[in-house]
């Protein structure tokens, strides 16, 4: 069964943004190019490495003598997105992820894919091909400016959740903390 991708070549908007109070957020990776938008669910760990990784590859490019590939130092200005997510229709939560280059476009690449059901991959039983899920998959473009400034917004969402104690490190929920610090 072919893999149905979802596309973005050049997307008007790539974010990476939260529904929830903090300690009971979801994460969401959303791309939009003209109508089209899709969202997919991540940990906050996988955002928080995404735009990690993201930086350290634009870090890179711009070590290569005359950065050819114009990689900013900084978010530019212009490039700056704080809105909200728009509304989310969850295309699936993500499992696997890819980053890449692509010298040819100047562009960094993201691959999101799927959680797979350990169950369903090794059901020999025949099923109703209306209950068969599409297998599918996020493939996102971005310049090296939009990709600067989604890794920049990727932390700020991430950084935004509960504080941390700061005697244990556990996260302080809003209803309390039993901290875990050993007494000296």
């Amino acid at each position: 069964m072919p893999t149905r991708v979802h596309e973005f070549a050049w997307p008007d908007r790539v974010v990476v943004g939260t529904i929830g109070l903090p300690g009971a957020r979801t994460f969401y990776l959303q791309v939009r190019a003209g109508t089209q938008l899709v969202s997919v669910a991540m940990e906050k760990q996988q955002s928080a490495l995404l735009a990690d990784k993201i930086d350290e590859i634009l870090d890179q490019l711009r070590t290569v003598e005359g950065n050819p590939h114009s990689v900013p130092t900084t978010t530019p200005l212009e490039l700056i997105d704080n809105d909200q997510l728009e509304p989310v229709q969850e295309q699936f939560r993500t499992g696997a992820m890819s980053l890449g280059w692509d010298p040819t476009t100047a562009q960094i690449l993201i691959e999101a894919y799927p959680i797979i059901d350990a169950d369903a991959e090794g059901n020999d039983e025949s099923l109703n091909e209306d209950d068969v899920d599409v297998p599918e998959m996020l493939l996102v473009r971005m310049p090296v400016g939009t990709a600067r400034a989604f890794a920049k917004r990727t932390r700020e969402v991430v950084g935004a959740g509960r504080p941390a104690c700061p005697l244990c490190g556990y996260p302080v929920d809003a209803d309390g903390h039993s901290c875990t610090f050993p007494e000296v």
